[in-house]
């Protein structure tokens, strides 16, 4: 199960107190999850009007770090391609695996300084995921676009011989070059008509160079003919050779520009085999820092919101619980009657009756609990999350 429960509660005469009693009733007598300690370090209180302004716009960085986090994995596992599988050992936060990272979390000073205010640090991830989320943009345009030029073009290199490129199965003598009368046309026709088109092909017009035609090579459904005649009655010819459901493609053979279509996409693999190493590099770190952005998020969040609860001094236990699949019902009853004397009304907020929206004290939220509580998803690769 990829779902934790990061959860605060109000220490009793000592944080490690509420830690033994909720993992007592919780994880050794009734394993229904494995809890770890999360550690918050002391931050920086401020007023409570600014822990209350706080509270919301976390609740929003919350919502758009995850996304970026996201859509970057997302985004991880399209340039993969045939090596997608890969995807899920290549999504790690400081080089630990996700689950390691969150049950081990530790606060990163250097990157967010605990001497700093919280709107700060606040601005400090914002800013930091926001110029990410910027950068995958230009560089996903420009990856895509030179995925799509090479799709396209090797797209013509197949399929039908009504639309693929001609250029790599016709050579220099199918063709009358360099005369000032004469010139070849190529010409598709239906598989179950070449016997018609043997037949009509010197009567389709005047001026039609006798057995001229020569059989290039054939599709599931199609043959690609050449056929002689004088440049004078070239229009004609193909008007005619259409009503009889004979195609003629636009083709002119010219070695230079033959050669300039294949070293285009020679160009094209080369390039984007240049970019793939450098890209994945930049995604699998920006992944980490975003990931890892989300988690102190998260520790924010859960700082504010004890302090708003459960007041000054600064007094609470921050746990997370990974909950067992078939245990999640049971779990919740066992915090909530662990905690449920902190707050009655939660109580009724979580049994589904009507819930009042009080900023900054999580009121409004869907899920809302006696203790201070928020769901982390780590599995990164179901869109669906």
């Amino acid at each position: 199960m990829t779902e934790y429960w990061l959860i605060s509660a109000p220490g009793d005469k000592t944080c490690q107190q509420t830690w033994e009693t909720m993992n007592n009733l919780t994880s050794k007598q009734n394993s229904l999850s494995v809890n770890y300690k999360f550690h918050i370090p002391d931050l920086k209180v401020g007023t409570l009007d600014q822990l209350v302004g706080l509270s919301d716009d976390l609740g929003k960085l919350d919502g758009f770090v995850e996304q970026v986090s996201r859509k970057v994995a997302l985004y991880l596992g399209e340039v993969l391609e045939d090596q997608r599988d890969k995807l899920q050992e290549n999504l790690t936060a400081n080089n630990s695996d996700l689950p390691t990272y969150i049950t081990r979390f530790q606060w990163d000073i250097a990157k967010y300084p605990t001497k700093q205010s919280l709107r700060n640090i606040a601005d400090i991830i914002s800013k930091q995921v926001g110029q990410i989320d910027a950068d995958l943009k230009t560089k996903s345009t420009a990856y895509n676009n030179l995925k799509g030029n090479l799709q396209s073009l090797e797209k013509k290199q197949t399929g039908s011989l009504l639309t693929r490129n001609l250029a790599d199965l016709v050579k220099k003598e199918h063709f009358i070059l360099d005369s000032e009368y004469l010139t070849t046309l190529l010409v598709i026709v239906p598989k179950s008509q070449f016997h018609e088109w043997q037949t009509l092909y010197e009567k389709l017009t005047d001026m039609v160079v006798p057995r001229s035609s020569v059989l290039i090579t054939q599709d599931q459904e199609y043959g690609l003919y050449t056929v002689s005649l004088f440049k004078k009655v070239a229009d004609e010819y193909k008007l005619h050779a259409r009503e009889k459901k004979f195609i003629v493609r636009d083709f002119t053979y010219n070695e230079e520009e033959l050669a300039a279509g294949k070293n285009e996409i020679t160009k094209l693999v080369t390039d984007k085999k240049k970019q793939f190493g450098p890209l994945v590099r930049w995604l699998k770190v920006n992944f980490s820092e975003c990931f890892c952005a989300w988690i102190h998020v998260k520790a924010l969040r859960v700082f504010v919101e004890s302090v708003l609860r459960y007041g000054l001094p600064v007094n609470f236990q921050a746990i997370l619980l990974h909950p067992s699949k078939k245990s999640v019902k049971r779990l919740r009853d066992v915090l909530n009657q662990l905690y449920g004397h902190l707050d009655s009304s939660a109580l009724q907020a979580s049994s589904g009756a009507d819930s009042v929206d009080i900023p900054g004290l999580g009121f409004g939220q869907s899920e809302y609990y006696p203790y201070v509580y928020y769901k982390i998803n780590i599995d990164m690769i179901d869109t669906k999350v």
